[in-house]
């Protein structure tokens, strides 16, 4: 359930693995309304064994550029960084024709409305299309439905997520933009994008991505689209695209399989916590879910103690990645602008990697951010 990243990964894997695959897209074209900024690592592209193909990649990216709110900045070209811009709308359309190819059938325009449930088992979804109702059984469901996942929540898995766990964005696709060719840019800081950050993802030709993340706070009842525009009303550019999306970033949901049911990507969880990005590790638990729904099948065990291993596997792949951005983004919800402030000037004109001296240095000298990590770690 669910045509984007999750579902069509899950969907590919499935299918390659010679299973009768039906994806479930409620829009009537996958790939909008776009939903992303559109940043994917070379991890990705790797991992998934696919090439980063011109047709949907727009932009190589080498580095970001980190903002204070003091307007100080510093450079960083992590390895992890690197990676590629991508049109969304093509790039989610090229992951469904892999997985049609594979032989997946996808129906579009397409609601689910419940799930059948026979002998306390998931057998299929009921759903509405052009104005009928019918059911498609099946011996598993994957609900890639996105965050808050009602199909999993009619199975009994609790996929909801506290208002501070869940990132509101705001997003503006903008030509006649000053950009840095290759380099990401981050702005930090409570006028800015409290909570969270506002990104400028270069597509060429001064082309680019400029979105805001923010969480809601007692003291912050403006939304993500007022940070946005009062950004992009300093630039001499022009909007030709507007999303808005919420993204989960309170960690993964507590189980994530039940009887004849598996949850992946943002319904799941499965984003990084710091960043808010998603494709990445959607994509592995993806990929395990379409090979455990193989696995499954082929021994006639769609219940929970047979699909348990989907989680035990994707857990083992990503698990400590997700733990370790989450204690990461407990740091920086503690972190004043001042604090931001006296990180980045340290760094003002320089580069960092995870392992920067100076870095390692600064958290020495400075007694609040030792103190927060104690807490915390």
């Amino acid at each position: 359930m669910g045509g984007r990243v999750a579902g069509s990964i899950s969907s590919f894997h499935a299918a390659r693995e010679g299973l009768d695959v039906l994806m479930v897209e409620k829009n009537p074209e996958i790939g909008t309304p776009v939903q992303c900024a559109g940043g994917v690592s070379d991890t990705f592209f790797k991992s998934m064994k696919i090439k980063p193909l011109a047709q949907f990649t727009c932009s190589r990216i080498r580095g970001a550029c980190i903002h204070a709110p003091s307007g100080a900045s510093f450079l960083t070209d992590d390895p992890i960084i690197k990676g590629y811009i991508v049109e969304r709308k093509i790039f989610d359309k090229y992951l469904a024709i892999r997985a049609a190819e594979q032989g997946t059938e996808i129906m579009l325009n397409t609601i689910a409305k419940d799930l059948i449930i026979k002998d306390g088992k998931v057998g299929g979804v009921i759903v509405k299309k052009d104005g009928q109702t019918f059911d498609i059984c099946s011996d598993i469901v994957i609900a890639a439905d996105g965050i808050q996942s009602k199909i999993a929540r009619k199975a009994g898995l609790d996929t909801r997520f506290r208002v501070d766990e869940i990132c509101s964005c705001a997003q503006s696709e903008m030509v006649g933009v000053n950009i840095k060719k290759e380099i990401m840019e981050l702005y930090f800081g409570n006028r800015t994008a409290p909570g969270g950050y506002l990104w400028v993802f270069p597509k060429g030709e001064e082309r680019a991505n400029i979105g805001v993340g923010i969480r809601r706070r007692k003291w912050n009842a403006k939304s993500a689209q007022y940070y946005l525009k009062r950004f992009t009303s300093k630039l001499d550019a022009t909007e030709i695209e507007f999303n808005i999306g919420a993204v989960p970033i309170g960690g993964p949901v507590k189980r994530t399989y039940t009887d004849g049911l598996m949850v992946v990507g943002d319904a799941a969880g499965q984003v990084d916590p710091l960043t808010g990005g998603g494709i990445h590790i959607a994509a592995e638990c993806a990929k395990i879910a379409g090979e455990i729904a193989s696995e499954a099948i082929e021994m006639g065990r769609a219940d929970a103690e047979f699909l348990k291993r989907y989680e035990k596997r994707w857990y083992k792949r990503v698990g400590a990645n997700i733990k370790r951005s989450l204690k990461y983004r407990k740091i920086l919800n503690q972190l004043t602008d001042e604090d931001i402030n006296k990180l980045v000037e340290s760094l003002e004109g320089g580069e960092l990697n995870l392992f920067s001296t100076s870095l390692l240095r600064f958290v020495k000298d400075y007694r609040n951010i030792l103190r927060i990590l104690k807490e915390i770690l």
